[in-house]
């Protein structure tokens, strides 16, 4: 990951001054009949455009050693997938006439990581870049792939079986891209052969962070250990700044036949530690009849006292163990269109936490049982679109229907409390307009007669469709949350606004907490034809607002807002583990000790995520 960084500063000044000496060259790049009856402003700016990226693309044809470090960073191919003209378009009546046909015969076709193609078999790997990488990946067996199949040799193939399957296999970590396909040519009446297409991610990442003499961080990830779509994760720290002076955190996740996941997890910090394993399946597929799941965890941990004088700190011990289990069962509705099964289901789960205390501080901290009863009722629709969160990859965009209302009661030696939650969900796309998510979600629990710890969150996220200028392509991004503290308990004031909870890139400070937020974000992503070292490079400019309430009232909007603003660039590589490179320049005008003025940082996640329209395990809440 730091070898791009590096030569990224040290070949993009020459690169840039040798493409700026060569006008020539630029201009007769430009196309004259592109330029009539153009307005003045906008041909300037496409001529800057285009002269400043044909001297560049001319510079990366010349001989000299210049030339061809240039030729060997920068990629100026046009992509076959762009020009395949993927459309947005709704995945579930793509196969409907093979519905319920026998399937006869599955060819599975597993690709590397670089320099293949979904949509082209005839793109081969061509530089040793992508030779090389290859060679340090060791491809996905094709067993592993027909575990994730929904369908299978001799059964019949199932409504939406195909797009579902060519949509998780999308989401798994270790695959970049997917293709189902429906061989016309020998599919019969009765039955029907597949053909099914995989693109490999690099799954290796490592990285190392040095933030002082003898103080670090080292962490190695494999998202496909040994080819088997194992994830393996480690993050160390050393030199910390107390009596420990490490960190570790790590994990080993193994995905099973039909999205069965086991996992196992530990986590080490000062006075903190965390022991955890699970096995879990979700409602994956619209199809998917049961979800359960079964979890047992480990803490121990030391709550600080508050020292009196110049005492060192003291810290009171707290340990206790979870036992975490639901089951959750799904209904067809009827469907009175006899060419399409109806997408819409009625959910029915059941969920049971125990926790018992092996360590307590006091009395008051007394064991629980929580036992939750969720009824849903879910519709789920999903579009193909590209350029919302990656660099021209296939990406799968949630629209649907999503109402729960959950029951429960808390067994408690403190005291039993009933709960009561609803929540309600909705979001619709077009490729003309955009997409709009919209949620709201209630919780309380009620003790002798009244309502205490209670939460009301909400939730907007719009982005506009695609506009395009000739290579350039842009989106604009709307983000909006609420989380609303209702009835909480005297100085319960667990809420932030740094980072992803409000402003991008706003340091953490424990000073800055409170009881109700409210976050507004704004964003633009263009997303520009320059290809470097295989990382395809995006503007971004953004605007985050946050309202804090500190004082412990439910209203936020009393005290002044927290805002950040900043512009910066993001290199993304679709076929690497860490995808994303963000290198911003944000100013906060107001904060807290140094959490104000300009800072520079670094981040590898998407800032946004969809919200799937999937009924989940029956739950409390969140209010964090």
């Amino acid at each position: 990951m730091f070898l791009p960084r590096f030569l990224l500063c040290l070949l993009l000044p020459c690169l840039l001054l040798g493409a700026l000496a060569s006008p020539a060259a630029a201009q007769q790049t430009e196309p004259a009949d592109s330029l009539r009856n153009a307005p003045l402003d906008s041909l300037r700016r496409r001529f800057d455009q285009q002269r400043f990226l044909g001297g560049l693309k001319a510079y990366t044809k010349r001989k000299t050693i210049m030339g061809k470090a240039a030729a060997a960073v920068f990629n100026f191919t046009e992509r076959r997938e762009e020009q395949a003209g993927l459309d947005a378009t709704l995945l579930d009546r793509q196969y409907d006439r093979h519905n319920f046909k026998t399937v006869r015969h599955i060819e599975v076709v597993t690709l590397d990581a670089f320099g293949y193609s979904i949509n082209d078999s005839t793109r081969l790997p061509r530089n040793i870049l992508e030779k090389g990488g290859n060679a340090l990946h060791i491809k996905t067996s094709r067993r592993k792939i027909r575990k994730l199949l929904l369908f299978r040799p001799g059964e019949e193939l199932e409504p939406q079986a195909l797009a579902e399957t060519e949509r998780l296999l999308r989401q798994t970590d270790f695959i970049l891209d997917a293709r189902v396909l429906v061989n016309e040519r020998t599919t019969t009446a009765d039955s029907v052969d597949l053909k099914v297409i995989t693109k490999d991610n690099f799954s290796i990442s490592a990285g190392f962070q040095l933030r002082d003499v003898g103080s670090g961080i080292l962490s190695l990830r494999d998202k496909n250990f040994l080819a088997r779509g194992h994830d393996f994760r480690n993050r160390f720290s050393y030199g910390l700044n107390n009596p420990q002076g490490w960190a570790y955190e790590g994990g080993y996740t193994v995905p099973l036949r039909n999205y069965l996941v086991a996992q196992a997890r530990y986590r080490n910090i000062w006075q903190f530690e965390e022991k955890g394993a699970s096995l879990s399946r979700g409602f994956v597929s619209v199809n998917t009849q049961y979800a359960y799941s079964v979890g047992l965890s480990q803490y121990e941990q030391g709550l600080l006292v508050s020292p009196s004088g110049e005492q060192p700190e003291v810290f009171t011990p707290l340990g206790y163990n979870v036992a975490d289990a639901w089951l959750g069962r799904s209904f067809r509705l009827r469907s009175y269109d006899l060419n399409f099964d109806n997408p819409a289901r009625l959910i029915l789960a059941s969920r049971l936490v125990q926790t018992s205390y092996t360590k307590r501080p006091s009395p008051g901290w007394g064991n629980s049982t929580l036992a939750l009863v969720g009824l849903g009722y879910s519709v789920r629709h999903y579009y193909k679109d590209r350029y919302l969160f990656g660099f021209g990859r296939t990406e799968d965009v949630p629209t649907g229907t999503l109402l729960t209302v959950t029951g429960g009661y808390d067994f408690n030696q403190n005291g039993n409390r009933p709960y009561v939650g609803l929540r309600v969900a909705g979001a619709g796309f077009s490729p003309l307009r955009g997409y709009l998510y919209l949620s709201g979600e209630v919780g309380r629990f009620l003790r002798r007669g009244q309502w205490q710890q209670g939460t009301l969150n909400g939730e907007a996220l719009a982005f506009t469709r695609l506009y395009h200028t000739g290579n350039w392509q842009w989106r604009h991004f709307f983000w909006t949350r609420a989380l609303i503290g209702l009835d909480r308990l005297p100085g319960e004031l667990p809420l932030g606004i740094e980072g992803e909870r409000g402003l991008r890139g706003f340091e953490p400070d424990a000073l800055l907490r409170g009881s109700s937020r409210f976050v507004v974000n704004y964003e633009t992503n263009v997303f520009t034809p320059v290809s470097f070292l295989g990382f395809r490079l995006a503007g971004v400019a953004f605007l985050d607002a946050a309202w804090l309430s500190t004082d412990g009232r439910e209203w936020p909007f009393r005290q002044k807002p927290y805002t950040g603003f900043g512009l910066g660039l993001r290199f993304r590589n679709e076929y690497l583990a860490v995808r994303t490179i963000q290198i911003i320049f944000g100013f906060y005008p107001r904060g807290v000790t140094d959490a104000r003025g300009l800072r520079i940082f670094e981040s590898s996640r998407n800032y946004y995520q969809f919200n799937d329209f999937s009924f989940g395990q029956p739950g409390i809440t969140r209010y964090e």
